[in-house]
């Protein structure tokens, strides 16, 4: 009976967890602004909106890969799928920040040079809660499942994880709110692998450069800046 549950979820689970339209990611942006003065969101690998509601997920690799490869295996990244070209994925640190083939960005690393790159990542932090909530509260609903041990066969882990956030979207969807439990989610910035003098990581902080400079204008002229290719 699980099995045969869990397949129906596999067969309408894009009914709830899509990627936005053009509307409602006006919308997601509009949101994130709000929060943090950036523009949009990214981490099983997962992208939130402004609300914590799950937009998409890709399970398919064993805790122990790093982030930047589930993010290089996953559709959204293989078929540049989302975001738009003007729009941006917020990050935590285990992701590199990257233009291309869609556009990713982590906050600055330590040490920073700059009250510039300090408000930068402020911010960010700021609007990054939001996953961290919302895998709070995911974990929260299925603490049995999260919280320990899942023992099931191990071809049938990633249908149990897609069958939970289905369900909690359900749930989402239908005014069932809870609180997080546990707190924030454990940061994983500090055990980032790539090296600082990495020069794709040098890239990266020119590019984080720009969005930070961007940010540090007063924010009535924050709204123009979005029409922008940062």
């Amino acid at each position: 009976m699980v099995h045969r549950v869990s397949s129906n979820i596999q067969q309408v689970f894009r009914r709830f967890i899509r990627l936005p339209n053009r509307a409602k990611l006006e919308e997601n942006g509009a949101g994130f602004q709000q929060l943090a003065g950036h523009l949009a969101f990214c981490k099983f690998q997962a992208i939130v909106d402004h609300k914590g509601r799950f937009l998409d997920v890709h399970v398919s690799f064993p805790g122990s890969v790093h982030d930047s490869r589930v993010l290089r295996c996953s559709p959204v990244y293989v078929h540049q799928l989302y975001p738009p070209q003007e729009w941006c994925l917020l990050g935590d640190g285990g992701y590199p920040c990257i233009s291309e083939p869609l556009t990713l960005i982590p906050r600055f690393r330590e040490p920073l040079r700059n009250p510039t790159q300090e408000r930068f990542n402020a911010r960010h932090s700021r609007a990054r809660c939001v996953v961290e909530r919302a895998f709070g509260i995911l974990k929260t609903r299925w603490r049995s499942i999260f919280l320990k041990a899942l023992e099931v066969k191990v071809d049938f882990v990633s249908e149990v994880i897609v069958d939970c956030l289905f369900l909690h979207s359900l749930c989402l969807r239908h005014g069932d709110i809870l609180e997080p439990e546990d707190g924030k989610e454990v940061d994983v910035d500090d055990n980032c692998l790539v090296a600082a003098h990495d020069p794709a990581q040098q890239t990266g902080d020119a590019f984080r450069d720009r969005m930070a400079a961007a940010i540090s204008v007063p924010e009535e002229q924050i709204p123009a800046l979005r029409e922008h290719d940062y």
